[in-house]
């Protein structure tokens, strides 16, 4: 059976409530937007392809903001477009971890 994604991105996009940490107070919903488009720009996305996904809570909300990129179940956090540009060049192009946002 093959992956219906090669890379599957899920951003933890969670608001809590009761004003405890969380990725949407850090950046995480920008950070989103500008990845699902940047893969789309550059003709990344689709069957076979990528795919970026919103998520509720992913549990590991001191370390956010955070996305997961599966089949490969790699965790990263990420400060700036900068380093989601780096994400997408280095995992989802060349398929190599960026070592120092991986969590």
């Amino acid at each position: 059976m093959t992956n219906y994604f090669e890379h599957h991105v899920f951003f933890c996009l969670n608001q809590r409530a009761d004003g405890a940490a969380c990725c949407a107070d850090k950046g995480a919903e920008a950070a989103f937007d500008y990845m699902k488009s940047r893969v789309k720009k550059l003709k990344l996305s689709g069957q076979g392809k990528v795919r970026i996904n919103r998520a509720g809570c992913l549990d590991r909300c001191g370390e956010g903001p955070l996305l997961v990129i599966y089949p490969q179940a790699i965790w990263y956090t990420f400060v700036d477009n900068d380093d989601i540009d780096e994400i997408i060049e280095s995992h989802i192009m060349n398929g190599k971890v960026v070592e120092r946002l991986a969590i």
